[in-house]
């Protein structure tokens, strides 16, 4: 029993130890103001509840509305000021901000960082950003592609006029049937086909893409705890 709670009392020093250190490390290295504690392992993950939005509007309305969050082994920086963003997103700060992290997605969803979405910031990221602009992004080939986007808007509205006449009472959840519609948008602009929905072709490259996206959403998350780091 003496044993048991002289490893409770060192366990509590220590992650006390570890909290405060990291504290007294964020104002040496003159970084932004970081809520305390930010526990071992978990970092500032305690603070944050669905919806997120909110919980990270909470966060700054309470700490400051420039914060740097430790989110596992991931450290946020949190802002929340139109000047502030402002300030990041210029031309003098705007290569510091350009990269995103190396998480398992891009590593495996990503083509091992070589996508345009994952693509750390550099020659190859500007060719696939020119290829972007010139075919897909261009004034040309957005008027060209128009009728993807007004067929896909019909269908969406259908959509919701079905389910309404169906059960007028019934609570219209918009969220997935808007990811629908984006989704098949994009597809049908890059690759000619839809992927989700009634009208989908039931292929192989459909259910592949289903699984994919399922997964991507799923490990986007957890890249931000510890003992999924990439790194």
């Amino acid at each position: 029993m003496e044993i048991q709670l002289c490893f409770y009392i060192s366990l509590v020093i220590l992650l006390a130890l570890h909290s405060i250190t990291l504290h007294l490390l964020n104002k040496l290295q003159n970084l932004p103001p970081s809520p305390f504690p930010a526990l071992p392992f978990i970092g500032h993950i305690y603070l944050l509840k669905q919806p997120f939005h909110r919980s990270l509007s909470e966060v700054s309305r309470r700490y400051g509305p420039a914060l740097l969050l430790r989110l596992g082994s991931r450290s946020v920086l949190l802002i929340s000021s139109p000047s502030l963003a402002e300030e990041c997103l210029t031309k003098k700060n705007d290569l510091i901000f350009a990269n995103r992290p190396n998480l398992l997605n891009g590593r495996y969803f990503g083509c091992n960082y070589t996508s345009i979405a994952w693509s750390p910031y550099g020659e190859h990221w500007k060719n696939l950003r020119r290829i972007s602009a010139v075919e897909l992004l261009s004034s040309q080939r957005i008027q060209m592609l128009s009728n993807i986007r007004a067929d896909e808007t019909l269908t969406l509205v259908q959509k919701l006029l079905h389910v309404t006449r169906e059960d007028p009472d019934k609570v219209l959840e918009v969220k997935s049937a808007l990811f629908e519609f984006m989704f098949n948008v994009l597809t049908r602009m890059i690759m000619g086909k839809r992927y989700y929905g009634k009208k989908v072709e039931k292929s192989k490259e459909a259910k592949i893409l289903e699984e994919i996206v399922s997964e991507t959403s799923k490990v986007a998350f957890q890249t931000k705890t510890w003992w999924i780091s990439c790194r």
